[in-house]
């Protein structure tokens, strides 16, 4: 593999390919590599119990869902009471695990966050018999 352009942005790099790939470039082996990996959290507020069991209620929501759609399947008879039936018991059980969970770290951590991983930079790689064909789709393309 060789580097044929160097992005800060991943939307940029990822735009190159879409143009090879748009130019008719077989992109099969065309990579889009991360550089100086870093982890981000993004802090979204104050956690608090009532938070604690709202996101755990939410969460367990989803989930009883699931298990009630996959009920609904095998029991088809009073499906709809089956599914909210499981919502309401997973949205319980998710408050009561939340508000677990968040009593279990104290006042450690009483706030919640989203964890990301950032590049620094990133490069598009081709195959090395294929750089050339590639640059020159890039460059006509710029």
């Amino acid at each position: 593999m060789t580097t044929i352009a160097d992005f800060s942005d991943y939307s940029d790099a990822q735009a190159a390919v879409d143009l090879l790939s748009d130019s008719g470039f077989e992109v099969g082996a065309t990579r889009i590599v991360g550089h100086d990996l870093k982890s981000v959290e993004i802090v979204r507020g104050r956690m608090s119990y009532g938070k604690a069991a709202l996101f755990g209620a939410g969460s367990g929501a989803w989930f009883g869902l699931l298990i009630g759609l996959l009920m609904a399947i095998f029991v088809p008879v009073g499906s709809l009471g089956t599914v909210l039936g499981a919502v309401v018991f997973g949205a319980v059980w998710g408050a009561i695990f939340g508000l677990i969970a968040f009593a279990a770290q104290g006042q450690d951590r009483n706030f919640h966050s989203q964890s990301t991983m950032k590049a620094s930079s990133y490069t598009v790689e081709v195959p090395f018999d294929r750089a050339r064909a590639a640059l020159d789709i890039l460059t006509k393309g710029r």
